[in-house]
């Protein structure tokens, strides 16, 4: 039993609460346990300037941001130049979704995903994809309904989990506590079909074997099918 009295393949307590801002096209309030991640879903009617002419895709962008006191000391706010960290999430939750759209059905829009952390115990990379994925389907949804978007770029849902290795045992979502201490630190993006988007994972201590890193995938890739049944 874990220290939060979870069993080890089984999810902290999970919800997603739809519309939670008002102005945002796609705005969700995704919790994970003591996680909570508000994202948001913007468009603007304009390619990325750094993209040619010739290039017929949209494209999709993130902005990660962990508010001050969304941890048990306050952290600085990221106003002039963002952290490697930051840097390196962004990155991750971009790419994650838009390795589910086909974005040249959705030609000269940019859509931005905020992923802003109010609360920070564990997984808030993971949560950010989720959240981000959800508003991003009810800003597509807003922009079909409003004559703008003539069909749904999105091909398939994507889903993201944290898992590692704890104290010798392999252990689903974890918590700041669990992931602050564990052995081998791992976060895995899938798509609906079992796709794989992204599969990061990194030994913090002793090399591990092949066959754990398999049985590890194995777990999370059951966690994100449970997690893709809760959109």
């Amino acid at each position: 039993m874990r220290n939060d009295g979870r069993e080890n393949n089984q999810l902290r307590e999970i919800k997603f609460t739809h519309n939670f801002t008002k102005h945002a096209l796609g705005s969700v309030l995704a919790e994970f346990g003591d996680t909570k991640v508000i994202t948001t879903a913007s468009v603007d009617f304009k390619k990325p300037k750094w993209m040619s002419e010739e290039d017929n895709r949209g494209w999709i962008t993130a902005e990660y941001s962990l508010l001050p006191s969304a941890t048990n000391t306050r952290c600085k706010r990221e106003r002039e130049k963002v952290s490697g960290r930051t840097h390196e999430i962004q990155r991750l939750i971009g790419r994650s979704l838009r390795a589910c759209v086909d974005l040249e059905k959705m030609s000269g829009m940019t859509i931005t995903i905020d992923a802003d952390v109010i609360q920070a115990d564990g997984g808030t990379r993971t949560a950010s994809i989720c959240g981000g994925y959800l508003a991003l389907k009810d800003a597509v949804e807003k922009l079909i309904q409003a004559g703008q978007l003539t069909e749904s770029p999105i091909i398939e849902p994507i889903g993201a989990i944290s898992i590692g290795i704890s104290d010798g045992e392999i252990k689903l979502d974890l918590n700041y506590e669990e992931d602050s201490s564990a052995q081998v630190d791992s976060n895995v993006v899938l798509t609906k079909s079992g796709k794989i988007v992204d599969f990061q994972t990194t030994s913090e201590g002793n090399p591990y074997e092949y066959e754990r890193m398999i049985e590890l995938f194995n777990i999370a890739k059951k966690g994100i099918s449970e997690i893709i049944n809760k959109y």
